[in-house]
C-alpha cells in the first residue's frame, strides 16, 4: 500500500475533491470510530469525505487511558458478549492491524482476602484468558498466573506488604491512542478518502426531509464550502447530540458524557516491572507502564460542562493519588506528578445515576434519511463500530447505487506502518549503524511509526540537524516534529506538542520548554510568520497555566471555569472567524 502524506497540499486538495463531488459517504468526526468509518468506507470502493473541526484525536480520542482491552470488570456484569468481542478485536490490533502501535502490557491484581477471592478473581482472570483464545482471531497476549505475595513483590516491590496477600498478573494491550486514531484517518487517506482537519461542520444540507451533505468551514483560512453526500455518518463522540441537532430532530438516544483523568508520573517513583489494576469503591483504578513514566486512572464522574476541555480539579487528583497511595510502600505526593490529562468518555444515556454503569456498548440510528448516527462504544471496538455504521449507511443508500457494495473488510486490513514492522525490528541494529543512531532511538522510531519511520530516517539523511533530540525533551527527535507536520497532519503547536507526541504530559513543564523549538521546526515546514510562530508559543504557554490553574481548583465548576480562560488558537489569516 502506498504511503499518503497528510501534508497541507493533500488538505487542500480533499477540500477542493469534497467541494466538486458528490460523495457516497461523508464522515462527521476525526476521532477513532470517524477515522474507522473512513477506512471502512474507503476500503468497500466507496467514494468518502472526512471532516475535524480540530485535529485528529484531539477530543476523547488522545484521553483514554491507552488500553486496548476486553474489560475484565464486564465479566462481573455478565456482560461476555461484549468481552468477547472486545477481546477478538484485541488480538486482532496486535498481531495484525497495528503491531507496531498496540503492545502486549502485564498487570497484578492484588488479592486482599485468602482461598475465596483467588477462587473468585482466578476463575475470572481464566474465563477472560480462554474467551481472547476462543475469539479465534489472534494468538493474543501470554497466559494468565498466579502469584503468592512474595512473588508479586519481587514483581513489584512498591507493594506495601499488608496490601496483598497474593495476586494474579494478567495481560492486555497498550496503545498510544492518539498516533493510532491518526494513523487511521491517513490509512483512509491512502485507500483515496479526502479527509481534512480543522474543518468544522456549520450545518447539514437538507433537502425536503433528507440529509443529503453538510455545509463546513475551513478555521484555517475561513472558506466555506458544500460538501454533498448520499449519507453523512455523525461519528462525533460526546458531540452527538449537538451534531445531531443541524438535522432538526432529537434523534433515538442521547450521549452522556463521563469525565476520566489520569496522572503522569517519572517511573522511578513506583518500582515495579508491571502495571498494577486495583479495586476502588466506584470503579478501577490501573497503574499503567508507559515509557519512562507510569499513567495513573481513572476517575469517572459525570460531566455537563465544556466538551472542548474537560478540566481535572485539584479533588480528582486527591482522589487517585489517595487511592494509589494506599497500596504503596512510598507514597506519591503533587510534587510527584509530571503531567494531568482529562477526557470525556461518550456514554449511551441510561436509567443509572452512575456513570460507571452506563454501557460501553454501542448504538446506530438511522431515523433521519440521509444521517447515520454512531455512539457509545469503547476505544476497543472501534472497528467493530464502524463497520456497523458504514453497513447501515450501505443499506440506506443501496437503492441509489448501480452496484454491489462489499462487506467490511478491515480485519484483513493494517494500518500504515505494520506491513514490514517485524522485519525492520529485527533489522533494528543494523539500521542503527547505518543511519548513526543508538537502538534505543530505532526501537523507539519504530514503536511510533512501524515501517514508516523509514521515511523519518530518509528526513534526518537529507537534513542532518534533524537527528538531533529536542532540546526540552530529548525523548523525541526534531525529525518527528517535522515528519508530524509535513506527513501526519499537524497544523498547530498543539498537535505535536500534545498528539504526535506525548510531551504535553511527560515533561514536568507540560511541554512550556520545547514550545519555541517546536514552533522554529513547525513554522519552517508550513510557512508560518514571525507573528504566528509567536502567537502559536503564546497559546501553548496559556493554555498550560491554564490546565496548571484548573488542577488548583477544588471542583469542577471552578477548574472548568480556570481551563476556558485559554482559547483553542486561530490562525493569524482568520483571526476573526470563531474556532
Amino acid at each position: 500500500m502506498r504511503s499518503v502524506a497528510l501534508s497541507p497540499s493533500q488538505r487542500e486538495a480533499a477540500l477542493d475533491a469534497m467541494e466538486a463531488e458528490q460523495l457516497d459517504v461523508l464522515v462527521i468526526g476525526g476521532g477513532v470510530v470517524g477515522g474507522g468509518c473512513a477506512l471502512d468506507a474507503a476500503t468497500r470502493g466507496l467514494s468518502v469525505g472526512l471532516v475535524e473541526a480540530r485535529d485528529y484525536a484531539s477530543g476523547t480520542s488522545s484521553r483514554s487511558s491507552k488500553l486496548v482491552h476486553g474489560g475484565l470488570r464486564y465479566l462481573e456484569m455478565l456482560d461476555f458478549r461484549l468481552v468477547a468481542e472486545a477481546l477478538g478485536e484485541r488480538s486482532l490490533l496486535l498481531d495484525k492491524l497495528a503491531p507496531h502501535l498496540v503492545k502486549p502490557v502485564p498487570f497484578l491484581y492484588p488479592l486482599t482476602h485468602r482461598v475465596w477471592e483467588r477462587f473468585y478473581a482466578g476463575s475470572g482472570v481464566l474465563l477472560y484468558d480462554s474467551m481472547a483464545r476462543l475469539s479465534g482471531r489472534a494468538r493474543g497476549v501470554p497466559h494468565h498466573r498466579h502469584l503468592t505475595r512474595r512473588g508479586a513483590r519481587k514483581i513489584m516491590p512498591a507493594l506495601r506488604k499488608d496490601a496483598l496477600v497474593g495476586a494474579l498478573q494478567y495481560y492486555d494491550g497498550l496503545v498510544d491512542d492518539a498516533r493510532h486514531t491518526m494513523m487511521l484517518s491517513r490509512t483512509a487517506a491512502a485507500y483515496g478518502a479526502h479527509v481534512a482537519s480543522r474543518t468544522r461542520v456549520i450545518d447539514l444540507l437538507r433537502d425536503g426531509g433528507r440529509v443529503v451533505g453538510a455545509r463546513v468551514v475551513d478555521l484555517e483560512t475561513g472558506r466555506e464550502l458544500d460538501v454533498r453526500a448520499r449519507q453523512v455518518v455523525n461519528a462525533t463522540g460526546v458531540w452527538t447530540d449537538e451534531t445531531q441537532s443541524f438535522a432538526g430532530e432529537r434523534g433515538q438516544f442521547h450521549v452522556r458524557s463521563s469525565k476520566g483523568i489520569h496522572l503522569v508520573v517519572p517511573r522511578d517513583r513506583i518500582r515495579s516491572e508491571s502495571g498494577v489494576i486495583l479495586r476502588t469503591e466506584k470503579s478501577v483504578l490501573f497503574v499503567i507502564p508507559w515509557g519512562r513514566h507510569w499513567i495513573i486512572g481513572t476517575t469517572d464522574t459525570d460531566w455537563s460542562l465544556s466538551k472542548d476541555h474537560p478540566a481535572a480539579s485539584r479533588s480528582d487528583i486527591d482522589y487517585l493519588l489517595d487511592h494509589v497511595n494506599s497500596v504503596l510502600v512510598e507514597p506519591l505526593t503533587h510534587d510527584d506528578v509530571e503531567g494531568v490529562f482529562a477526557g470525556l468518555r461518550p456514554l449511551l444515556a441510561g436509567e443509572s445515576d452512575a456513570t460507571s454503569k452506563l454501557s460501553r456498548e454501542h448504538a446506530v440510528s438511522t431515523s433521519t434519511k440521509g444521517l447515520v448516527v454512531i455512539a457509545g462504544g469503547k476505544y476497543t471496538t472501534y472497528r467493530v463500530m464502524a463497520k456497523d455504521a458504514v453497513d447501515a449507511a450501505v443499506h440506506a443508500m443501496s437503492t441509489d447505487l448501480e452496484r454491489k457494495v462489499p462487506p467490511s473488510c478491515t480485519e484483513d486490513v493494517p494500518l500504515l506502518g505494520a506491513d514490514g514492522y517485524e522485519a525492520l525490528w529485527n533489522q533494528r541494529h543494523q539500521l542503527a549503524r547505518s543511519s548513526g543512531l543508538r537502538v534505543g532511538r530505532i526501537e523507539h522510531l519504530l514503536n511510533r511509526f512501524g515501517s514508516l519511520a523509514l521515511e523519518v530516517l530518509a528526513l534526518m539523511e537529507e537534513q542532518p540537524h534533524l537527528a538531533e533530540p529536542l532540546a526540552g525533551a530529548d525523548d523525541y527527535l526534531r525529525a518527528e516534529v517535522v515528519y508530524g507536520t509535513t506527513h501526519e497532519g499537524a497544523r498547530h503547536l498543539d498537535d505535536v506538542i500534545a498528539r504526535r507526541t506525548r510531551i504535553s504530559f511527560e515533561t514536568f513543564d507540560r511541554g512550556t520548554a520545547v514550545a519555541a523549538e517546536v514552533a522554529d521546526l513547525m513554522g519552517e515546514a508550513l510557512g508560518w510568520s514571525a507573528e504566528q510562530r509567536e502567537r502559536e508559543v503564546d497559546h501553548y504557554l496559556k493554555r498550560v497555566e491554564a490546565e496548571r490553574e484548573s488542577q488548583t481548583m477544588p471542583d469542577d465548576e471552578t477548574a472548568d471555569a480556570a481551563r476556558m480562560g485559554a482559547p483553542d488558537v486561530v490562525p493569524v489569516s482568520v483571526a476573526g472567524v470563531g474556532a
